[in-house]
């Protein structure tokens, strides 16, 4: 399936927002970046699926509240230049929000070249299942 125009200016803005929030982190939290990254994030994400299956996204499910209200949460201390704080709050709700997609980057991993190999050592690859919590059926 092809991405339209406005889907891909949404990928680069995504890309761009991640890219922003780790040089804010490299650089002891720098709240203008994570600022940045943040806005640029939440933009590209809504551009990529569209306004309503965002808001569906974020507040359609009950489970999901908790993964929310944090990362928003997060995003706000940010702004009132709480970044430290901010961040990890945002790290919390991240990891609740986006966690059931894990088990599909790492199974996208194992099937690059030289990450791939690097993941399915012995010992790596038990870790690396440990913390997804459960294997791809792959």
């Amino acid at each position: 399936m092809w991405l339209s125009d406005v889907q891909k200016i949404g990928v680069g803005l995504t890309a761009f927002g991640l890219f922003f929030m780790v040089l804010g982190v490299l650089l002891f939290f720098d709240g203008g970046l994570l600022a940045i990254g943040n806005i640029l994030f939440l933009g590209g994400l809504t551009l990529m699926i569209g306004i309503p299956k965002t808001i569906a996204f974020f507040f359609g499910r009950r489970d999901r509240l908790r993964g929310t209200v944090a990362f928003l949460g997060g995003i706000i201390l940010v702004f009132i230049r709480r970044p430290v704080l901010g961040m990890g709050l945002e790290l919390f709700g991240f990891i609740n929000l986006f966690g059931d997609f894990f088990p599909v980057v790492v199974g996208f991993l194992r099937r690059m070249p030289f990450i791939g190999n690097v993941l399915n050592l012995p010992g790596v690859s038990h870790v690396v299942d440990r913390i997804v919590g459960r294997s791809l059926p792959v």
